[in-house]
């Protein structure tokens, strides 16, 4: 009986001392389809990272971004419109701020129609830099890509504008994961710098090929960063993007890395 009462005063402890964050739902990580993401904290906070809801591979696009009635932030890695996608519409559907690099992000409120308001310093950055975000849940890093960035023009897309140089972010979740995603890019030796700041739990790479480096590079950029898990994306919403999540396994396993790849289905949501 002794040992017992000991036992449940150590239990209450604990819990009496352990942070109502750690104590909640885990975070949640859903696909749409290319590099379309939906990060939910465990306080509830959503963070919207390339959302092209209504891409060509999610059949479900249109009920799907209908469903998207709170968002915190929207994070785009740079201005092409495959990533730009449906923000323009989810900004004004739900108040949330833009996250991006400076330049992209005066040049979204200029030229691509986001809510000017919702831009501004305190979301905006550049390569090197970190924010500390949603009254200290999130934190989010920008790091580099080797791809490029224009913005179209919302009104006809007659004319394209400078975006700024593309990216990827590294988003922290206070009691959760480490989150890379890498935008559009090719694989560069820079990647195993990333690791040495903070361990990457989840990476989230693209590997369709083309436009971005596709499976067999994308294993040697897993093998830089180090991840505990490699979610592909970026892959099959066109015919040219041809990488497969199979043939990133395969170059994963062969590169000796012991990431574990998830392939995610177009509208799964996992627990991390």
């Amino acid at each position: 009986m002794f040992m017992l009462n000991v036992i449940r005063k150590l239990l209450l402890a604990l819990l009496l001392t352990t942070p109502l964050a750690a104590l909640a739902a885990n975070s949640e990580l859903t696909w749409y389809g290319h590099a379309a993401f939906k990060l939910t904290t465990p306080s509830g906070k959503v963070l919207l990272i390339d959302p092209w809801i209504t891409n060509p591979a999610n059949k479900n696009g249109k009920e799907d971004l209908a469903k998207i009635t709170k968002a915190d932030l929207i994070l785009l890695t740079h201005g092409h419109g495959d990533h730009i996608g449906d923000s323009v519409a989810l900004a004004k559907a739900t108040g949330a701020k833009l996250v991006s690099t400076f330049d992209l992000g005066k040049a979204m409120a200029q030229y691509g129609g986001y809510p000017a308001e919702q831009t501004g310093m305190g979301t905006m950055g550049n390569f090197g830099g970190e924010l500390t975000l949603l009254d200290g849940e999130v934190k989010i890093a920008f790091v580099p890509a080797v791809h490029s960035s224009t913005v179209a023009e919302a009104e006809g897309a007659k004319h394209i504008h400078d975006g700024g140089n593309p990216g990827g972010f590294l988003i922290t979740v206070k009691n959760g994961p480490a989150i890379y995603h890498t935008g559009d890019t090719d694989v560069f030796g820079d990647m195993a710098l990333i690791s040495q700041f903070h361990k990457v739990d989840v990476m989230l790479a693209t590997i369709g090929g083309h436009f971005t480096m596709g499976p067999e590079r994308a294993a040697k950029a897993v093998k830089l960063v180090n991840p505990g898990m490699v979610i592909p994306m970026h892959f099959g919403t066109f015919p040219i993007l041809t990488g497969t999540p199979q043939a990133l396994e395969k170059a994963v396993k062969a590169e000796g890395s012991k990431a574990k790849v998830k392939a995610m289905n177009i509208g799964e949501t996992i627990k991390l």
